[in-house]
This record gives C-alpha cells, sequence and structure tokens, in this order.
C-alpha cells in the first residue's frame, strides 16, 4: 500500500513541476514571437500565426504520442517509417476506389499494429526500446517501400482531401484535430488510471511493479498510441499533398523527440505534459516560420533547432538536479 501512495505522491509533484515548465515553455514561446514581430511585420499577421499552428499540427499530432512513450521511459524511433507505411496503403486503397472511411480505418490500424509490434517487443522481448525501434524503423520503411516499388502514390482524390481542408472558422481542420487530441491525451494522462501507470512506469519500474502496476499493458498501450497517432499524422499531410511517397516522414522522429524534450518530456522517463509538447511544436514551427521570412537558409534552421533541443536538455538536467 505504502508503494502505491508513493506513486501517487510522486505523480502529483510531477505534475507541479510539469505546470511549472510548461510556463517556461510558453515564455519561450513568447519570447520567439516578439524576436521576429520585431524583425519582419508579416509574422504576427493572423493568416502567418494560423499558418505556423497549420505547419505545427502535424509534427503536435506525432509528438503527443511520443510524449506518452517517452514518459513511460520508452522511445520510439519508428514513427516516420510507420507514417510512411500507412500513407502508401490508404493512398493506395483511396486511389483504387476503396470507400474513404475503410482507407482511414485500415490506415489507423496498421498504425496501431506497429505500435504494437513495438510495444511486444519492447515489454516481452526483454529488447531496449532504441534498438527495437530503430530496428523497426528500418523495417517498416522497407515495407512501404516493397509495397509501391520506390514510386510515389499520385492523385489522391478531393474526397479524401477535403476531409482535412475544411475549416472551424478560421482554423484549418488539422488544428482542430491535433487541438482535440491534445485535450484528450492531457485527460488520459491527468485523469484516468493508464495516465497514472504511464507516469508509475517511467518514473520507476520497479516499484510500479511492486504496487501492482501492469507493467507490459502499460507500455504497450502507449506505443499503440504513437503508432496510431504517428498514422493520423501521415492522413494530414496525404490530404495535403493529394500524394503519398515511401519517403514520407523522413526525420518525423526526431522532430516529435525534440518537441517533447521542449515541452519538458525527460527522456529519463516519468516526466512530460501534453500541453507542454503541442506548444513545444508550436516554437519549432514559429521559429522556422521566423526564419523564412527573414530568408535564413535551410542549414541555419536546422543549427537553431539543435541549439534548442540542447538548452532544453541542459533545462531538464538542472531541474532533476535539484529534485
Amino acid at each position: 500500500m505504502s508503494g502505491a501512495s508513493d506513486i501517487a505522491a510522486r505523480s502529483g509533484r510531477i505534475r507541479l513541476k510539469i505546470g511549472l515548465r510548461d510556463m517556461g515553455t510558453l515564455l519561450g514561446l513568447l519570447l520567439i514571437c516578439v524576436v521576429f514581430a520585431s524583425l519582419s511585420d508579416f509574422f504576427l499577421t493572423e493568416r502567418n500565426l494560423v499558418n505556423i499552428l497549420q505547419q505545427s499540427s502535424i509534427n503536435a499530432c506525432v509528438a503527443i504520442g511520443m510524449t506518452l512513450v517517452i514518459i513511460s521511459g520508452g522511445i520510439d524511433l519508428s514513427v516516420g517509417p510507420t507514417a510512411a507505411l500507412t500513407a502508401v496503403v490508404s493512398a493506395s486503397m483511396i486511389v483504387g476506389g476503396y470507400p474513404v472511411a475503410l482507407a482511414i480505418v485500415v490506415a489507423l490500424a496498421i498504425g496501431m499494429a506497429c505500435g504494437l509490434g513495438n510495444g511486444l517487443l519492447v515489454a516481452y522481448g526483454g529488447l531496449q526500446p532504441f534498438i527495437v525501434t530503430l530496428g523497426t524503423l528500418s523495417l517498416y520503411r522497407a515495407l512501404a517501400l516493397i509495397y509501391t516499388g520506390g514510386n510515389p502514390i499520385l492523385g489522391v482524390p478531393s474526397s479524401f482531401r477535403v476531409l482535412f481542408q475544411t475549416q472551424v472558422w478560421i482554423f484549418p481542420m488539422p488544428i482542430v484535430v491535433v487541438a482535440v487530441l491534445g485535450i484528450l491525451a492531457w485527460v488520459l494522462l491527468a485523469k484516468t488510471p493508464i495516465g497514472e501507470y504511464i507516469l508509475a512506469v517511467g518514473g520507476n519500474e520497479e516499484a510500479s511493479r511492486v504496487s501492482g502496476v501492469p507493467i507490459a499493458r502499460t507500455k504497450i498501450s502507449a506505443y499503440v498510441i504513437s503508432g496510431g497517432l504517428a498514422a493520423l499524422g501521415a492522413l494530414i499531410l496525404v490530404a495535403r499533398l493529394g500524394a503519398a511517397e515511401p519517403t514520407l516522414g523522413n526525420l518525423w522522429e526526431l522532430e516529435a523527440i525534440a518537441a517533447s524534450a521542449i515541452g519538458g518530456a525527460s527522456l529519463m522517463g516519468g516526466k512530460g505534459s501534453i500541453v507542454g509538447t503541442v506548444l513545444g511544436a508550436i516554437v519549432l514551427g514559429a521559429m522556422r516560420n521566423g526564419l523564412t521570412l527573414l530568408n535564413v537558409q535551410a542549414f541555419y534552421q536546422l543549427l537553431a533547432t539543435g541549439i534548442i533541443i540542447i538548452a532544453a536538455m541542459l533545462i531538464d538536467r538542472l531541474t532533476r538536479g535539484r529534485e
């Protein structure tokens, strides 16, 4: 009983610190906006702000799933190839005349199946998450390439694209979808037993096992959600482009990890925030948008991203050192 109370107390402390870290991420975002607004008159226009949110939506979608995995003590390097595999299969079905609803269901099912495979190998195979998902990164990418013969799938009809191209007030549908996902993920993490389990397993797996937490089921659930959200991100991108390529999703895993880290997730597990992750994705989107408006070359944008990620990790390290 004492083990369970310790975990509950730890979860409460984690949530308090996450709230403080969210404020830090928000202040960082505001600082970026102030800097770029002073350098470009177009940055703070309604059109550009909506554009930043739309550009950040896919990364935020994938990063929400990644955050749950990271909090549970794992990592998912296969989200990009998972997205590619689901994209080419669903696009080929839609182009081939299958019902759009069926193609979406199949895409989400494939994404969750990829996540399930990762989770089973980690939970029951006794393998390190980094090694498992590094292997499935190659496996899922190869399956996407084999399925298409390395060729893109073109001509996705408007009957599918319109689903993610409509607007709610001034906001494109991808922004609305990610906002709803963020709320649902926050509720899952903060208000449900599986959320408590994810925090507990990542914070102290052995104590969680002694307290009766279902370790394997918790880890598998996190990976399944991550795979499903990677598939959803792929569907949003396919709708935007009207095509699917087997190389889709390149470096998505790094983008998602970056958003999670900026938002306060610790790669040691047991710590993270859905609100912080969404803010982290917007931070990356705002920074790239601002640098693009200033005609800064792409490799300097990569440099800035790297600096932000390292700074976020240093802040996390200092924070943990004071716990």
